[in-house]
């Protein structure tokens, strides 16, 4: 399990600048002004400091970017980082930029920061421990035990909370950890195991196993599983910190590996498919930040776990399947079977809980991909307010989220000659058909958002706040909304 760097907000000890052994980031405004720890830094450093603000390569520098000076004269420091940010001016996600500089250059060394009278403090803390995530479980070296500091040397330390900073982090690693796991480790008992865990910190947690999945009718889901000789659950995660109202609803695929089953997928980029399980991935995240800073509200993660496999139990193409709601759908493709898990958890969490609001999460289409790319999760749902809401948490948290369409012509792309439904449509508008396929298994009534994440869930690229690899996407943002919802609920929500 990787751990975020520890978080310490202190006030600045200009005397301890001198001596600090790792990194020591000064943050410097565009007009170059520098505050008390800078002109300490700079006369320890011999004017080094200043003169670097003074030169074209400060110049050229974009706000949240950063330099590095190695081995500065004067101070016991590794490296003298300037990071250019207006202390009072700017925004959080500049501050996160900022932040994720700082992060990206520790390397698992201790950084002291001089934030000063920095307006967005607790940003650019988190901004710091996101960027610092490194997967190093499976490597020859081994896993990282130690785990670096994040000295955050502020004016008004009292403005950062260190128990909501370190919560947001944990949780965003816990998601990025499960994405990252190969599927011959994060087997779907495995994963169900990870989730039991959870206990430990507040929350609730019940694993249904397969026979119990069975007495409930999950067929849909059970039939994704046939050919895997891993067993298929159902995790439900609650967190009670709420009053009486009823839960918010996170439902996630959960598809530790997904082959594409019967209906094959190419050998090429197969590997990736130990992310299908994305969806379960930020549910559990955002259950983990949730417990661990208290939220004061009800919510409920529902995740199915399954793999898709080939074999002779396996599902196969024109098969028909019951769903727990009843309605029967006919297979056309096995490796649209994400839907097909969804589906009947959906069900189950209305049923159990029938939940003030739902929200599922899956990497399920790579339609979505070829739609909106890297930047932006598709957003399907059946309520504009819900939907607005879901949409402003994204954007405050930076997390890119687009609505698309839904309606009646792609709906029709599900007709069946033989069942309720067929579990596919055409190529054409193939994340929305399968977002019609999910609105199936919605009540009347019942606020939903559809979030496919496939695009967004693992990239082959650094991003701002994260290596390449798993983001961790929607746990920032869902973790919001959470707190929005609260405070300005929509007619049902």
């Amino acid at each position: 399990m990787t751990r975020p760097a520890s978080l310490s907000v202190i006030v600045p000890d200009l005397d301890a600048i001198a001596t600090f052994v790792g990194r020591v980031a000064v943050i410097v405004p565009e007009d170059g002004t520098l505050d008390p720890a800078g002109r300490r830094v700079n006369k320890l450093t011999k004017g080094a400091l200043k003169r670097f603000v003074e030169s074209e390569a400060f110049t050229k520098l974009a706000f949240g970017e950063a330099r590095d000076l190695l081995c500065p004269v004067g101070m016991e420091a590794q490296a003298l980082q300037i990071v250019k940010l207006d202390r009072r001016g700017g925004d959080e996600h500049v501050a996160r930029k900022a932040g994720a500089s700082i992060g990206k250059g520790m390397s698992g060394t201790d950084v002291l920061v001089l934030a000063g009278t920095v307006k967005y403090g607790a940003d650019l803390a988190l901004g710091a421990l996101l960027r610092a995530y490194a997967f190093t479980d499976h490597k020859s070296e081994g896993a990282k035990t130690e785990v670096p500091t994040v000295t955050l040397a502020l004016t008004k330390p009292e403005e950062v909370s260190v128990d909501q900073v370190t919560a947001l982090a944990e949780g965003v690693f816990f998601t990025r950890d499960l994405v990252s796991e190969p599927a011959n480790i994060l087997t779907t008992t495995e994963f169900g195991n990870r989730l039991e865990a959870l206990r430990g910190i507040g929350l609730e947690v019940e694993v249904l196993e397969e026979d119990k999945l069975e007495a409930l009718g999950m067929r849909t889901l059970l039939s994704v599983g046939f050919g895997s000789a891993s067993p298929s659950k159902v995790v439900v995660m609650q967190w009670k910190g709420g009053d009486d109202e009823a839960p918010l609803a996170l439902v996630g695929k959960g598809v530790v590996f997904d082959t594409g089953g019967i209906s094959l997928k190419p050998a090429g980029g197969m590997e990736d498919m130990t992310m299908d399980m994305g969806g379960a991935g930020v549910v559990a995240g955002v259950m983990k930040s949730l417990a661990l800073r208290k939220a004061k509200a009800n919510v409920v993660g529902l995740v199915g776990i399954v793999e898709n496999m080939p074999s002779d139990r396996a599902t196969r193409p024109g098969d028909v399947v019951k769903s727990m709601k009843g309605d029967t759908v006919e297979i056309i493709n096995t490796d649209a079977e994400g839907r097909l898990v969804l589906c009947d958890v959906m069900w189950y969490a209305q049923e159990r809980f029938n939940p003030r609001a739902m929200i599922d999460l899956a990497t399920l289409t790579g339609a979505i991909i070829v739609g909106l790319g890297h930047e932006n999760a598709g957003v399907f749902s059946n309520d504009d307010p819900f939907c607005r809401a879901f949409l402003k948490a994204a954007e405050d948290e930076g997390e890119g989220a687009w609505r698309l369409p839904m309606g009646q012509a792609y709906d029709d792309q599900l007709k069946s000659a033989i069942a309720d439904m067929k579990n596919v449509g055409t190529r054409a508008g193939g994340s929305i058909t399968a977002a019609q396929f999910l609105k199936r298994f919605v009540k009347e009534g019942q606020p939903w958002i559809h979030l496919d994440i496939a695009g967004v869930a693992s990239v082959k690229a650094d991003t701002t706040l994260a290596p390449k690899g798993a983001t961790g996407w929607g746990v920032l943002a869902l973790n919001r909304l959470v707190d929005d919802l609260d405070a300005t609920p929509t007619p049902k929500v």
